[in-house]
């Protein structure tokens, strides 16, 4: 990123905290891909027919419009979290409305797939960390690195698969992962070198056992 494109943000955010509703669409617009990915990313797969991405993204629009006077006092917030810290809002809302209404079940609507045991941020994960790992140009082959990326970030803690989604998928900076968690950014730094560490560990154990079968 340039220094002048540095600058533009910078001034566009401080307009933001001023209250400015055409700073907030600007800047709305430069991230609206970036926030769509992470609604995909962080979606129940069992209503993502019922409720489309970009439906989120204008609500959460409509939604950062009304509390842009909120914002101002997020003194330590970039624009890009608090946008992104709407948008978990608005999915927190849709999953409790959609998962736990009576009259409109959406587990009903299931398709004959059966799900994994496992969750949608390891499999959502897995996919996206095998893209970037594997080179290898066959669906078997692809298919297999997805299964023992996804049985190995389930074996993992909570937090650690959390660092590891924040830093890959959603492509956080350091300080922008460890203001999520709550936590200084040397701490988030070694929580993700240790967790990708024992994703690496985790990874070898299974294609280890999966070698040892085929003996």
């Amino acid at each position: 990123m340039s220094d002048t494109s540095i600058g533009v943000k910078s001034e566009l955010t401080t307009q933001m905290r001023q209250g400015s509703k055409d700073a907030l669409a600007t800047i709305f617009a430069n991230y609206r891909e970036r926030l769509r990915r992470i609604i995909q990313f962080r979606i129940d797969y069992r209503i993502t027919a019922r409720v489309s991405d970009s439906d989120i993204l204008q609500d959460t629009y409509i939604a950062a419009a009304k509390r842009l006077p909120h914002f101002s006092q997020q003194t330590e917030m970039s624009a890009f979290l608090w946008l992104r810290l709407l948008v978990k809002q608005q999915l927190v809302d849709i999953h409790r409305q959609h998962l736990k209404a009576e009259k409109r079940d959406a587990r009903k609507e299931m398709g004959l797939q059966p799900h994994q045991a496992s969750t949608q941020t390891s499999m959502a994960l897995a996919v996206q960390l095998a893209e970037s790992i594997t080179a290898a140009s066959e669906v078997v082959a692809r298919a297999e690195t997805i299964a023992f990326l996804e049985s190995s970030l389930n074996e993992m803690d909570e937090i650690d698969r959390e660092v590891i989604a924040l830093r890959h998928f959603e492509e956080l900076t350091n300080i922008e992962t460890a203001c999520v968690l709550n936590l200084q950014p040397s701490a988030a730094s070694k929580r993700y070198l240790r967790a990708m560490r024992r994703l690496s560990q985790l990874m070898s154990k299974h294609e280890d056992s999966q070698h040892g079968g085929e003996a």
